[in-house]
């Protein structure tokens, strides 16, 4: 589960986030929306503790963030798959490495590093790709192969920063149709997103933020309500 208590960031006399309650049950598929520097991406860096609050309390599953300290942080990010909208793969590795890299980072066995990345590769149609370097794959191809990075080590939550803004609409769609799928798996997914297309044709729970404040929380909700646009 996901918790905000009363949660404020500032950034020195910028107040980005104001006073935010919110609860995201395990499970759940939850959109954040809202026009450009309303504070969904502090959000989302709050819920991996990128950042830390300037006021509140933040849990995600037993993780008091705010309590945290530094070296409770890689433990956390355990439990969390994130995905970013320019993809942060590492250049000089290859498709299966960057992969991989996620699971060689938590001590596993190579035997099952390998066995579990190629499984997630096949998922994700890249087996084909496994042995080509970023540079050399399309945008949406370089996304899926983040979203394998997110997903290797089976994050009971799928955290996604704008996934599908640089993408075109058609494979938008396909990505979307891969965080549905993981939401099926029994992952929480939250995915912070400008695409009120994609959010309209398929329905979840919509938290909406303006000027730092969630100002609509709606089950089955659309990008837009009651005539306002972004």
């Amino acid at each position: 589960m996901i918790q905000f208590v009363d949660v404020s960031k500032k950034f020195q006399r910028k107040t980005v986030l104001e006073n935010i309650n919110l609860t995201i049950q395990q499970g759940e598929f939850v959109y954040i929306v809202g026009p450009s520097g309303a504070g969904k991406s502090t959000l989302i860096q709050l819920l991996y503790r990128q950042l830390l609050p300037s006021k509140g309390i933040i849990w995600v599953n037993q993780f008091d963030l705010t309590k945290m300290k530094a070296k409770g942080v890689p433990y956390l990010r355990r439990e969390l798959g994130i995905v970013f909208q320019d993809f942060k793969l590492l250049p000089k590795l290859t498709v299966f490495e960057n992969v991989a890299y996620a699971m060689a980072v938590t001590e596993k066995k190579p035997a099952l590093i390998r066995r579990r990345v190629l499984e997630v590769l096949k998922e994700m149609g890249l087996a084909n790709l496994r042995h080509r370097f970023p540079s050399e794959l399309s945008g949406g191809e370089q996304q899926r192969v983040a979203i394998a990075r997110a997903i290797v080590n089976r994050p009971s939550i799928v955290i996604a920063d704008e996934p599908t803004g640089n993408l075109d609409p058609e494979t938008a769609a396909g990505i979307i149709n891969i965080f549905e799928a993981i939401h099926r798996q029994g992952s929480t997914v939250i995915m912070a997103t400008h695409n009120h297309e994609l959010v309209d044709r398929r329905p979840h729970r919509v938290v909406e933020i303006v000027a730092g404040q969630i100002v609509r929380d709606q089950a089955k909700g659309a990008y837009h309500y009651a005539g306002i646009r972004h």
